[in-house]
């Protein structure tokens, strides 16, 4: 069995952090002075100003070393925190208390800035009821923190009763409606949220970036399926609420509004954000519950913990998923992507392709490059060329995806996730 030793014996790591700022429609907003404090000394570790495309440099951080997240561990916090401040004139200043570096991890924090006079009729703005400064606290992550465990429910909803109403097909929305706190709270407030950005955060909230991609993986999968239920049994709002989930560990997931997310884990719901659980002859997706497996035990649940041992014996996600929930789960693609002009057209595009799907992602480019100008403009030809490639790459590099220069289902899904977003933003003018 592994044992820790004192934290005085123990190396620190490096991680590292990229700030990115842009407006509730994802417009970038350059020049903003970011000031980065280390928590552990209260001390100033570095001052950068946003680019072009609202992003700063990355940088190295200093985080515990890596072999504190991969085992449990209560008693020494298996990250650093660091107060991240944003300003600039013409927009409310935002503190981040609590952003979390790991080591051997890159860390995205997010920031989305408020103009002083924002624009009255954006509809995908939060309620500005914010004054001088917005502060936004980062809670622990649930492996490390203190919270109530999952209250169970079963596995497939009964949604056969009176008055029940539920989506005729497994739909991936635009966006998720998290309420920030318990269902017994009707004073906690309510985040219109994108559905990735929303998953990215919880999986970033409820597991650790360091753990094995396939146990990534298999924790994604399983926090898409509960979600995707919430959303096929609409749970809440046939209860007479407004939202779709609430951040609550004891009836759902983790979610902290501002935290940031960690590259690994975005890559990974960009990879498989569609994706979900179901049994033989159910259409709903199945109720995947979870727990930590370590302070709190959940029989015929996964327990992270338990994941995370599996992965490192070299299990796929499926495999994993199917350890805990049974061999007789099946593992597919919901039908329905909300939100999107073009289905992705099933094949990966890269140079030397040609047709209506290539002139789709070259018109898309074209206009995401008007709000992030380091994407280079190409012909809209349907003819995939270089120029096309380095487009794309440019647009990866931008939204931390994998940069081949080339367009699989995660790079075609965020293009038209941005360019729904930027051309949004044109419609409000």
């Amino acid at each position: 069995m592994y044992i820790h030793t004192s934290s005085k014996n123990r190396k620190q790591g490096n991680g590292s952090l990229i700030v990115e700022v842009r407006t509730a429609n994802l417009t970038p907003v350059p020049g903003v002075v970011i000031t980065i404090v280390s928590l552990s000394s209260n001390t100033i570790v570095a001052e950068l100003q946003t680019d072009v495309v609202g992003q700063t440099d990355t940088i190295d951080l200093e985080a515990p070393y890596v072999d504190l997240s991969e085992t449990p561990e209560y008693f020494i916090p298996p990250y650093a925190s660091y107060r991240i401040t944003a300003q600039k004139n013409g927009y409310i200043p935002v503190i981040i208390l609590g952003s979390q570096i790991f080591a051997d991890t890159k860390s995205i924090q997010p920031i989305e800035m408020l103009p002083i006079n924002p624009v009255v009729d954006d509809p995908f703005a939060m309620p500005n009821t914010r004054t001088d400064v917005e502060a936004i606290v980062i809670g622990e992550p649930t492996l490390y923190g203190d919270y109530p465990p999952k209250i169970p429910e079963s596995e497939i909803k009964n949604t056969t009763a009176g008055g029940f109403v539920v989506l005729d097909k497994v739909v991936v929305p635009e966006f998720i409606v998290v309420h920030d706190g318990s269902p017994n709270s009707n004073s906690a407030p309510n985040y219109t949220v994108r559905y990735k950005d929303y998953i990215k955060n919880v999986a970033s909230s409820e597991i650790y970036p360091t753990w094995p991609y396939e146990t990534i993986k298999a924790n994604v999968i399983a926090i898409i399926s509960y979600t995707l239920n919430r959303v096929y049994t609409e749970w809440y709002r046939n209860q007479g609420k407004s939202y779709t989930i609430t951040s609550s560990t004891a009836f759902d997931h983790a979610f902290f509004y501002g935290r940031n997310i960690f590259e690994e884990i975005s890559r990974v719901v960009d990879e498989v954000f569609d994706i979900y659980v179901k049994r033989p002859g159910v259409l709903q997706p199945l109720f995947t519950q979870y727990c930590d497996g370590q302070r709190s035990t959940c029989p015929g649940w996964m327990t992270q913990w338990g994941s995370q041992r599996l992965g490192e014996d070299g299990l796929s996600a499926v495999q994993i998923l199917k350890y805990f929930y049974g061999s007789d789960i099946q593992v597919l693609s919901a039908p329905v992507v909300s939100g999107i002009p073009e289905s992705y057209p099933g094949y990966t595009l890269r140079v030397g392709s040609s047709g209506s799907p290539v002139r789709t992602i070259q018109i898309q480019l074209n206009r995401i490059s008007d709000n992030y100008p380091l994407i280079p403009k190409v012909a809209t030809d349907g003819v995939y060329g270089s120029g096309t490639s380095d487009a794309v790459k440019a647009f990866q590099k931008i939204f931390h995806l994998s940069q081949d220069g080339a367009v699989g289902k995660s790079t075609w899904y965020e293009i038209s996730r941005v360019y729904v977003a930027v051309t949004k933003i044109a419609a409000l003018n």
